[in-house]
């Protein structure tokens, strides 16, 4: 399995869109009623989509795996109890498919989708445009617990731990999922991977000229070893370009909190920037979850 979209919900979305796709680096690739689908440069049908609707919201977060696979995960999450959405034989989106919807423990919405149809070509990269959703963060008050519910029903596996953040995969990537300790279960933030360094340097200028700083980076994070640059959009959630991601198996050992530890002052392997702390707490009460109905 692997994540391959953000759904989102917003008012006037036309704002979102236009922001993802200048500066942002992003494709359109459709609208559906009151959907439109961006997609990166990878062969995937999208990776974000943006709906209209009166308030904000996380619609879902989406994995992606075979039909065997999705149907394990149903039936998993039946037996725990999770508020699970029922079958749904045929999403009307890009590459369409199969699946359900289900809420983590405390509500974070995710959707797990067996696609119909075949991946499409990859794009041309030749703007440093966003590859791909590198990974989803939550804000949890039980962090442990969450985690918890991926291991033990959705079959991720946790990658590492530290004092204030789980990460969790379900294929090669360090994280695609993570938990962030927090007094209210919302969005944290959304990643986009990018080819390299250089890429997320590129993209920084870009969005620069377009008069959307950074509000934390360039850096590299300890855990996963990726480079960093958070920002805010005009939507109001906190996304990141992020490159040069840590790919593992399962031979990696996990860490600890000891694992990972910075000198006083520092978030981050290099140091060079700090963070505008209200500017990302602010972002982090943007996007509530979107209830999933059972």
């Amino acid at each position: 399995m692997h994540l391959r979209s953000v759904e989102l919900e917003m008012p006037d979305r036309a704002t979102a869109i236009d922001f993802l796709k200048s500066p942002w680096g992003m494709t359109e690739v459709g609208t559906r009623g009151d959907t439109t689908y961006l997609r990166g440069t990878a062969g995937q049908h999208y990776s974000v989509a943006i709906i209209e609707r009166p308030a904000r919201a996380l619609r879902s977060a989406t994995i992606v795996g075979t039909r065997d696979e999705i149907e394990t995960v149903y039936e998993r999450a039946g037996k725990a109890g999770l508020r699970r959405g029922p079958w749904i034989e045929e999403f009307d989106e890009p590459g369409h498919g199969t699946g359900f919807y289900v809420a983590g423990l405390e509500g974070e919405p995710f959707r797990f989708v067996a696609e119909a149809e075949p991946a499409p070509a990859a794009l041309s990269n030749e703007r440093a445009n966003p590859i791909r959703i590198a990974h989803v963060v939550f804000n949890t008050p039980d962090r442990a617990a969450a985690s918890r519910t991926l291991t033990e029903v959705f079959g991720f596996k946790l990658s590492d731990s530290t004092r204030f953040m789980d990460f969790l995969r379900c294929d090669d990537l360090h994280h695609v999922i993570a938990y962030a300790d927090s007094k209210q279960p919302t969005l944290n933030h959304i990643a986009f991977e990018m080819k390299d360094t250089d890429a997320v340097l590129r993209g920084m200028g870009r969005l620069r000229d377009a008069g959307c700083g950074t509000v934390w980076g360039p850096g590299r994070h300890g855990p996963g070893d990726n480079v960093f640059a958070y920002f805010v959009g005009p939507f109001g959630a906190c996304i990141e370009y992020t490159a040069e991601i840590m790919r593992v198996d399962d031979d990696y050992l996990t860490g600890t909190p000891d694992t990972w530890q910075f000198p006083n002052g520092r978030n981050d392997q290099w140091g060079i920037f700090s963070r505008d702390v209200e500017a990302l707490a602010a972002s982090g009460d943007t996007f509530p979850y979107a209830p999933v109905a059972a």
